[in-house]
């Protein structure tokens, strides 16, 4: 994993493809946007405690508050502003590397994407978001073989009826990727 990981990050050098439009997430609906995206500027991230906006590696935010802003950037297209955020996350989080596939899918960079899902696959194997953007790249790519193999596991793993197994499912289907 650790290989993967590294040959991921370097290849982020390269990734200047243009932005496309929204954000991943785990939820039916985008996120409701916050100070973050309504008063904050370059990629800076609202802090409640300061009731100000600041740099993310200059916050006392919770992992999970820096995931929220990922989420909300990306959902807004700033895609390099959510990248900046997740390179002050944990890099072996699970989630952090499925927006790292996430956002780097958005930007047209399909085969790093696929290194960060992967990634994120191998460290939660049960990470059914990983599975459905990771598949609903190749449904972009038209590798629908590929996305009904993850849409299976989705669904072998207990992901039935969920975000990930019907957006991808309609995916699938219609051949229209979700952007959120």
């Amino acid at each position: 994993m650790r290989l993967l990981l590294a040959s991921a990050l370097a290849l982020q050098a390269f990734a200047f493809a243009p932005v496309v439009h929204a954000a991943g997430g785990d939820s039916s609906s985008p996120p409701k946007p916050t100070n973050t995206t309504k008063k904050c500027l370059f990629g800076r991230v609202y802090d409640e405690a300061r009731g100000r906006c600041v740099k993310p590696n200059k916050t006392n935010l919770s992992e999970n508050q820096l995931y929220d802003a990922v989420r909300e950037l990306a959902y807004d297209g700033q895609y390099g502003h959510a990248q900046d955020i997740l390179r002050i996350m944990d890099q072996d989080d699970d989630r952090v590397l499925t927006y790292w596939g996430f956002t780097y899918r958005k930007m047209g960079e399909l085969e790093l994407a696929n290194v960060f899902y992967q990634n994120a696959i191998n460290a939660n194997p049960d990470n059914l978001l990983a599975r459905s953007y990771m598949a609903q790249g190749f449904v972009t790519e038209g590798k629908t073989d590929l996305a009904i193999e993850q849409w299976r596991e989705i669904k072998a793993r207990g992901g039935e009826g969920t975000w990930a197994e019907t957006s991808l499912r309609e995916a699938i289907r219609t051949g229209l990727t979700y952007s959120y």
